[in-house]
């Protein structure tokens, strides 16, 4: 049992009450004790597998947006966020505002901390009643097969929310580096935020206001390397159960894919940009104009891969559903049902990654 002290009283630490996860073995430490082989449970079907080698025309890159023209107000910017979010759900922001210094310590901390050794992660491992901390997540059976990722998952605001016991607050560095990097990235996703107001037909503060108290949380991803990439997936398709997502992602290695029209299609890393994805509480608020998009993430042989989420989810009490703007009962009629958001969250945790199952769950089906 975990205790915590709140106005003077010992309260049982309860967790977040979202879901939980089953403890796998860690992906890193098979990898360290033998590189080559592929424990039977990573390997996937032959459906499933990536194709590690496909080639895609540039015609196929998801969209480049110049923040620092959006935060201005620019029509021409705004337009072309309209269009990603539409047809693709996924951009690179460039000219964010963040410094390059701000991200390199990001990553580095994240670094230094898979860096340690294993028995020191565990000290940070996930509650049998909580999914924040070291571990995996979405693991809800011993038949499912699992993921070639390690991470570390945490509240990062609002700052009452964090539960210190998971950050491994003895790392040099590590709470500065989230500490600054998570009031950066807050601000970015603020003005995205607006921005869709504005094409959903609201006042700029219109989606942060409807959405009640944001949450942000981080989730940092360790994908080791691998001996047989083809056989392996570093996280499996999934639409993000957030508001929006922003990815750091790791430079020098291309491993997100997207799925578009039908197709995998990778997202190849701009030096000192973000990754943005509409989640699915923007396709439903927004009655499917908007789509949250599946997305996996492959592997390499040659090197780890490091990558940082920040998920910006709203309250947890928020019912969610089409807007009544974006409902149109002859062209665009209520594509989904409302949802309380903390039923939708705990419903997504409580399974394995599958896709678009999530938002299904909840679709009217239109005759």
């Amino acid at each position: 049992m975990d205790l915590k002290v709140e106005n003077g009283c010992i309260q049982e630490d309860k967790g977040l009450g979202w879901g939980k996860s089953l403890t796998v073995p860690s992906v890193q430490e098979i990898v360290m004790n033998d590189s080559q082989s592929v424990p039977e449970r990573y390997i996937r079907e032959h459906k499933d597998r990536p194709l590690v080698s496909q080639i895609f025309p540039a015609s196929l890159e998801i969209p480049i947006i110049d923040f620092s023209l959006l935060a201005k107000g620019d029509e021409h910017e705004r337009r072309k966020l309209d269009l990603a979010c539409k047809e693709w759900g996924f951009f690179q922001i460039t000219n964010h505002g963040v410094e390059e210094e701000i991200l390199h310590k990001m990553k580095a901390a994240v670094a230094a901390f898979f860096e340690l050794p294993l028995e020191e992660k565990k000290k940070y491992a996930m509650a049998a009643n909580d999914i924040q901390g070291y571990g995996q997540a979405y693991v809800v059976s011993e038949q499912q097969k699992l993921d070639w990722c390690d991470m570390i998952f945490l509240i990062t605001l609002p700052p009452e929310n964090r539960n210190f016991k998971f950050w491994p607050l003895t790392l040099p560095g590590f709470r500065e580096a989230m500490e600054v990097y998570t009031k950066e990235v807050q601000i970015v996703a603020e003005e995205i935020y607006a921005n869709i107001s504005l094409l959903m037909g609201m006042d700029r503060d219109g989606l942060r206001r409807l959405q009640g108290e944001l949450k942000q949380c981080m989730r940092m991803n360790y994908y080791p390397a691998c001996s047989r990439p083809d056989l392996v997936l570093g996280v499996s398709p999934h639409s993000d159960g957030s508001s929006l997502t922003l990815l750091l992602q790791d430079y020098e290695i291309t491993g997100l894919q997207i799925k578009h029209k039908e197709e995998w299609i990778p997202v190849k890393p701009i030096p000192n940009s973000l990754v943005v994805n509409i989640g699915d509480v923007v396709e439903i608020l927004s009655n499917g104009m908007y789509k949250s998009i599946e997305h996996r993430a492959i592997t390499n042989e040659k090197k780890a891969r490091i990558s940082i989420a920040t998920i910006a989810l709203p309250d947890e009490e928020l019912e969610i559903g089409p807007l009544d703007t974006m409902v149109d009962d002859h062209r665009c009629p209520r594509m989904y049902k409302k949802v309380k958001y903390v039923d939708y969250i705990r419903q997504f945790l409580a399974r394995k990654l599958e896709g678009k199952a999530h938002t299904d769950l909840v679709k009217i089906e239109n005759k």
